[in-house]
């Protein structure tokens, strides 16, 4: 008995040392852009394996930006690129993760997915109050053969300060000189007419219950909603349908030269692009406080680009090209604790 106290005493004074398998896992945390929410969802699963635990939540690009800006979360996110300035007044690194399509969706009985065609000029004036109807004379010239019903047009909004907003009304400011004009383009607007709803969740979810209804989604909210999508006429003056293929013939050409990787992929040129895709970006702090948290981010993406194509690609996202995720590593670097960097060069 004696031996076995004398046992127990030696063990407990040694030093603890975390077992691999009962070690926890590394939680970061993130908030801002429901556009990229489901791959970031996705990945979050995915990295548990890699000693990686994410708790992202979708509130808006707005709110992102504000809680990485005032340090709430370790990194913020949004559609809408800051510019250098605004980089660097709230001392933040921004860099592209993934690109995506934003899609119109429509609740039109009888009306199948993909089969309505729709041009950016349209979609305008509907957002403007001037088209009210579907049977509107313009809808129906350009969808000969489809029947289109005395139903009106019910448009819904984001409520919420929006990445995806700034992306559809980008595209439409710059194929409508009439709503660059009146409205612009930004992550909140004055819209003409319609229903807001919060997230692109919300905006999926009143478009699938409103008859008539019209609304703007990143693509893998239409999918995994099964909502109807529509045609779009792209710049070369073609009709294109939301898919894989016109989505990367978009993102082919884009320049990555500014600024925080700020790229534009809005009416690209090409006669089989589809007109309204985006990079979507990370911010995080070039001033972190805490080297390990900072670090652990980093983590996550370098495993998100090295082992997420495969899920960004099975929700229909564009995973970076290998150069600019390259390129984006070698930016990590910038970000320093006591003069060291989180992010070691490779």
């Amino acid at each position: 008995m004696i031996q076995r106290r004398l046992a127990l005493a030696a063990l407990a004074a040694l030093p603890f040392v975390a077992s691999p398998a009962l070690s926890q896992p590394a939680t970061i945390t993130g908030a801002g852009a429901s556009f990229p929410n489901p791959v970031y969802q996705r990945w979050g699963e995915g990295a548990k394996a890699a000693g990686l635990q994410l708790n992202y939540q979708s509130v808006g690009s707005g709110a992102g930006i504000n809680q990485i800006r005032n340090r709430t979360v370790d990194f913020g996110a949004s559609d809408a690129p800051l510019n250098a300035q605004q980089l660097t007044e709230a001392k933040l690194l921004q860099f592209p993760t993934v690109m995506g399509a934003v899609v119109p969706i429509v609740n039109i009985p009888g009306v199948a997915p993909d089969q309505l065609r729709l041009t950016g000029e349209l979609l305008a004036d509907i957002y403007m109050g001037k088209i009210s109807k579907w049977n509107d004379p313009r809808i129906v010239e350009l969808n000969n053969g489809v029947t289109l019903p005395n139903l009106a047009i019910a448009p819904v909004y984001r409520a919420d300060s929006s990445g995806t907003s700034f992306v559809f009304t980008s595209y439409l400011s710059a194929v409508s000189s009439e709503w660059k004009q009146r409205v612009g383009a930004g992550t909140s607007v004055r819209w003409g007419t319609g229903a807001g709803a919060r997230g692109n969740e919300g905006v999926a979810g009143t478009v699938r219950n409103t008859r008539g209804g019209l609304g703007y989604v990143e693509n893998a909210y239409a999918s995994q909603n099964k909502l109807a999508t529509a045609q779009l006429r792209n710049k070369a003056g073609q009709f294109v349908r939301p898919t894989m293929e016109s989505f990367q013939a978009a993102a082919s050409s884009a320049d990555w030269s500014t600024p925080g990787f700020a790229a534009s992929l809005i009416d690209q040129q090409g006669a089989t692009s589809w007109p309204i895709v985006s990079p979507t970006f990370v911010l995080v702090p070039n001033d972190p406080q805490d080297a390990a948290r900072a670090t652990a981010v980093f983590r996550f993406f370098d495993w998100a680009y090295t082992n997420g194509g495969a899920a960004a690609r099975e929700l229909e996202y564009i995973p970076l090209p290998e150069t600019v995720q390259t390129a984006v590593r070698a930016t990590w670097g910038q970000v320093q604790v006591d003069g060291k960097p989180v992010w070691p060069a490779r």
